[in-house]
């Protein structure tokens, strides 16, 4: 029984790490894509991420086939046609929902109240997956969401639910029912699934992108979006989905609460951005939160 414990144990870390790197990895496009949309219209800018992710996953593909000829994964099949489909779509409209969120309110509030989808995760996941959500990760949550609260307090001193927050506000519900239908896939092959993901994303958002107008960027550019969609889209989900077989969706969702003092990190660096008293206040929250979240409990 002990051997099993730690074996368990020792998957679980396993999990938590990944799910630790996924959070890392996504970071690093926020502070890039602000760069970036200064010359890439957005839903372009997105389209190249996700694709970039896809044929990232390719080469990825490739080099383990070649490395590990012997590998085998369990593929996806036509009964999990109606998850994929899903989950492709969600990731389609979760970002449309955003941008026109924010031509509606400031970046400001937007940015805390994308948190809100580790909230979604859960809920959805005990509500139409039946997940278990132990007592320690509604505590983690409501940590996350009250260090959400003071970072948007930062800035702006309340947050309003105008139309533009609700939208965003939609769109983590399309980021959090995505997360649980790709844990339905979870025990599939994650370079597969995140090749379906890019590719069936990236040119479904390509195709909105030129239907509204948007123009396709400089040729100069594009290698340096694939690259950035590779590593922050394309290994960012790969660990993810990976994470999700053991911890489940609402627990590695949970970790992505790092995910934006990374950013901020990264932008201090990147932009010079001082923060104020508040944020680190909301910083021991969410280090807290996170840590209630991703904790066993038996």
């Amino acid at each position: 029984m002990n051997s099993i414990d730690h074996r368990l144990s020792a998957t679980n870390s396993k999990a938590l790490g990944f799910a630790l790197l996924a959070a890392f990895l996504y970071a690093i496009s926020t502070p890039v894509s602000k760069i970036l949309l200064n010359t890439i219209s957005p839903t372009m800018l997105a389209a190249f991420l996700y694709l970039g992710a896809g044929m990232g996953m390719v080469v990825l593909g490739s080099i383990r086939k070649l490395a590990c000829p012997e590998h085998q994964a369990e593929g996806l099949t036509r009964e999990q046609m109606p998850a994929i489909l899903a989950m492709i779509g969600l990731d389609i409209a979760a970002p449309i929902l955003l941008m026109l969120g924010l031509n509606l309110t400031n970046a400001a509030t937007v940015a805390p109240l994308n948190n809100f989808e580790i909230v979604a995760t859960a809920v959805l996941a005990l509500v139409f997956f039946h997940e278990r959500i132990p007592r320690g990760l509604w505590a983690g949550i409501g940590l996350i969401t009250l260090a959400s609260l003071l970072l948007s307090a930062e800035d702006t001193g309340t947050i309003c639910l105008n139309p533009g927050a609700l939208l965003v506000l939609l769109a983590c519900c399309c980021w959090g029912l995505e997360n649980n239908c790709t844990r339905v896939l979870s025990r599939k092959d994650p370079l597969q699934i995140v090749m379906v993901k890019g590719f069936g994303s990236g040119t479904g958002a390509f195709v909105i992108a030129l239907a509204i107008g948007e123009s396709l960027p400089t040729l100069s550019l594009i290698p340096l979006v694939l690259l950035l969609g590779f590593v922050a889209y394309g290994l960012s989900i790969f660990c993810y989905v990976s994470a999700q077989r053991d911890l489940g969706a609402a627990r590695t969702s949970a970790c992505y609460a790092i995910a934006p003092f990374v950013s901020t990190g990264l932008s201090l660096i990147l932009f010079s951005n001082v923060p104020g008293p508040s944020f680190f206040i909301a910083l021991g929250l969410m280090i807290l939160g996170t840590f209630l979240a991703t904790k066993k409990t038996s």
